[in-house]
């Protein structure tokens, strides 16, 4: 296998040549001056060839030291530049931002707040990928996707952005023909309508106040992969149906879906912006996030409020 160049070497010498001196570059470079002279050793050992002709009062560049300082000045000029720019990338809000999102939630909540974001982040902008499927955030390159759920233990670092209430639900048209469930295990006797990406797309699962737990397994015509999909069904009172919030909350304030199963409530998810583990993790990845919690948070206010 070959070996990489020694770039720490070459960029010492490149200082050294600019300096003229073994000790100003140690100085400059925070080394010791052995660790300087060991440096252009190494080099010089590496290339078979002096790099400098050393005596007591002075140092003056070889024939091979005067073909090699141009390359080592222009690398370590390029290392510098690159290592400037990464900083400036981490330090200041600017460069491209990978998220992923959920179909329904990307276009309903999250597209609506980016043009606020842009403008106040004009040298930040979003790849905004929409899909209801879970998306491999390190395998494919993301740099943040939005998850609504309860999440599992993960390597994936995760902030929560708000709240998110699901609602079981159905039309008025659906109740006057099959009866109002009051409790949970009353859904197997009914036709409902499923959404297969659920964490635990075979179960819905709920609790009361007084701690008491139900799981069914809701079976019926309709199951989709997309929540939005399942509001004409909804609506038309084809079945019942348990949805979020951002998907399902218009229909309620408009009278077209009846909230069911009074006192019971399927476990709370919520919304959370999940990251690749380690960092520091950039600026522009950094200023999105908080921008999600705060606008998602006053979302979440408002749409309490307005429900109340």
């Amino acid at each position: 296998m070959t070996k990489l160049p020694d770039f720490e070497a070459l960029a010492i010498f490149a200082k050294v040549v600019e300096l003229r001196s073994f000790a100003a570059a140690a100085t400059e470079l925070t080394l010791s001056k052995a660790t300087v002279s060991k440096a252009v050793t190494r080099l010089e050992a590496r290339l078979g060839a002096r790099l400098f002709n050393r005596t007591s009062r002075r140092l003056a560049l070889t024939d091979a030291g005067h073909r090699l300082a141009e390359r080592a000045a222009q690398l370590l000029a390029d290392g510098e530049a690159a290592e400037s720019e990464a900083l400036a990338q981490s330090a200041a809000p600017r460069g491209l931002v990978r998220l992923a999102v959920p179909m329904t939630f990307g276009v309903k909540v999250i597209a609506p707040l980016l043009p606020d974001f842009l403008a106040a982040y004009p040298e930040v902008s979003v790849d905004l990928h929409l899909s209801d499927q879970m998306v491999d955030l390190i395998g494919e390159g993301f740099d943040a996707g939005v998850r609504i759920a309860s999440l599992p233990d993960s390597s994936l670092v995760a902030r929560r952005l708000c709240a998110m209430p699901r609602y079981t639900v159905a039309a008025a048209s659906y109740l006057a023909r099959h009866g109002r469930p009051t409790h949970p295990m009353q859904l197997a006797d009914h036709r409902c309508l499923g959404y297969a990406y659920l964490s635990t797309p075979n179960a819905w699962h709920y609790s009361n106040a007084q701690g008491e737990q139900a799981a069914v397994r809701p079976s019926g015509p309709l199951r989709v992969n997309n929540g939005e999909a399942l509001l004409p069904a909804v609506i038309a009172g084809l079945g019942i149906a348990d949805l979020p919030e951002f998907i399902i909350g218009d229909a309620i304030v408009a009278g077209q879906v009846e909230v069911i199963l009074e006192g019971w409530h399927q476990r709370e998810s919520s919304v959370h912006l999940v990251m690749p583990p380690g960092g520091p993790r950039p600026a522009r990845v950094e200023v999105l996030a908080a921008f999600l919690a705060e606008r998602l948070a006053k979302r979440r206010t408002a749409r309490r409020l307005n429900s109340d």
